[in-house]
């Protein structure tokens, strides 16, 4: 799968597969479309993070890794993700129409990726994501009307945890660390 450092890449497939529908975009007006799909204001942003990713002074380079959970209805996915927990859907792929998703969101520093692909992950992964403010985050969603998910926050050994339960059984674990 493909991520910012693909950038130029993409914007390129973007441009060839737009000409195949007689759509006429300049690369640098691709290169745009790439940085927004990241959500970012342009490319020179997006570019920086670029040469900034490739400054690594680790041979190795580890990142953190991307978890990626198994989606059955792209509707109630973006419905939790993006409507009820405030992600923003960054970029999404097909492989050809009435092909299954595969997408990212994401929200300040966390992304996740979903998939309807039956092979890319099980239903019932959990995922612990360390956040600064548990209680501001549990504030915005209970303000929410969701009618499927009404987390509360708990005292746990390691701090103070809201665990939410996507419609697939996925679960995240908003961590804010004592």
């Amino acid at each position: 799968m493909r991520d910012f450092r693909d950038a130029k890449l993409m914007a390129k497939t973007l441009r060839q597969a737009l000409a195949d529908r007689d759509i006429s975009l300049t690369h640098s007006e691709t290169l745009e479309i790439v940085a927004r799909q990241f959500g970012l204001e342009q490319w020179n942003i997006l570019s920086a993070k670029i040469d900034a990713a490739g400054a690594n002074p680790s041979a190795i380079g580890i990142e953190p890794p991307m978890p990626i959970f198994r989606i059955f209805s792209v509707e109630k996915a973006m419905e939790f993700y993006c409507g009820f927990l405030g992600f923003h859907l960054d970029w999404e792929h097909r492989f050809g129409e009435n092909f299954p998703l595969y997408c990212q969101v994401s929200r300040d520093g966390m992304a996740l990726h979903l998939s309807e692909h039956s092979g890319d992950a099980s239903p019932g992964a959990k995922a612990f994501v360390r956040v600064a403010n548990i209680r501001a985050y549990h504030a915005e969603l209970s303000g929410k009307d969701y009618r499927y998910m009404k987390p509360g926050v708990e005292q746990a050994p390691w701090g103070l945890e809201m665990t939410v339960t996507d419609p697939f059984s996925n679960r995240i674990a908003f961590c804010e660390q004592t």
